[in-house]
């Protein structure tokens, strides 16, 4: 089946199924994919003003109301739960495990964050010529932790996650012109060229996704990246989160130009 053109409800049904358990870069083109959040009520004011302070990589597209398993307004009739191919549970900061869905973990007291997602603009940047190399090469996007703190908020502090895309030196430019139109799934890129300077050690060996090849003429890209959050986690330890496995995202019924606008 022609994921890339198809419609996210019906690759939501899909996921919900069991039928797609891969990560969702390259599908439903056009339509805003996000990363997820979901913590106790009690974190919800915290994260939200850690979102506020930190817009690059945690760039709010939803929040849902208290115990609800629905985003409704970006993707009606969406199950929270089970919507996503793979998530991950942690509990005091330490990933307990990765599960196809998370209803047996729901509790009525979860409210869920829904963040832009830089696979949103992946496929304007195809349409422009540039080729995304994580889609070629049939992978997961390379993630790192890097040395870039965020602002703090409340308990939430930590790191900022890039992920990285190789681009043609000639077509640097036009990358960022790009992504500069969608604000709300990270904008621009944080850092271009060497990853040493962003604390980026071994850029063959990704914290988070599949190490993609850099060829020659090509320039790494950094742009802020959704899972940050799940650094901050790891960071600060609260005692109950659930979030998205880094790759496999929630993807919206919101279209990529409704965004710019």
């Amino acid at each position: 089946m022609d994921l890339f053109h198809q419609d996210p409800k019906v690759v939501r049904q899909m996921i919900r199924e069991g039928k797609i358990t891969s990560p969702t870069s390259g599908m439903c083109a056009g339509y805003a994919q996000g990363n997820l959040v979901v913590l106790p009520k009690e974190y919800a004011y915290d994260f939200l003003l850690f979102t506020q302070r930190n817009p690059k990589p945690c760039p709010v597209l939803e929040v849902s109301d208290v115990g609800s398993r629905e985003f409704a307004l970006t993707a009606q009739g969406s199950d929270i739960a089970k919507d996503i191919p793979k998530y991950r549970v942690y509990r005091d900061g330490v990933m307990q495990g990765e599960y196809q869905e998370v209803s047996q973990f729901w509790r009525e007291d979860l409210v869920s964050f829904l963040l832009g997602c830089s696979f949103s603009f992946e496929a304007p940047m195809i349409e422009a010529g540039i080729e995304i190399r994580h889609i070629t090469e049939n992978c997961n996007v390379p993630m790192y932790i890097t040395n870039i703190p965020c602002k703090p908020a409340g308990i939430f502090n930590g790191p900022t996650v890039v992920s990285m895309r190789p681009i043609p030196h000639e077509q640097v430019v036009k990358a960022v012109t790009v992504t500069e139109r969608l604000p709300q799934v990270h904008g621009t890129p944080l850092h271009i060229g060497d990853p040493a300077h962003i604390g980026i050690r071994d850029i063959h060996q990704p914290d988070f996704g599949d190490p993609v090849p850099i060829q020659e003429g090509e320039v790494p890209v950094f742009w802020a990246c959704g899972v940050t959050p799940q650094a901050v986690v790891m960071n600060i330890k609260p005692p109950f989160v659930i979030t998205h496995a880094p790759g496999h995202m929630f993807i919206t019924d919101v279209k990529n130009t409704h965004l710019a606008e």
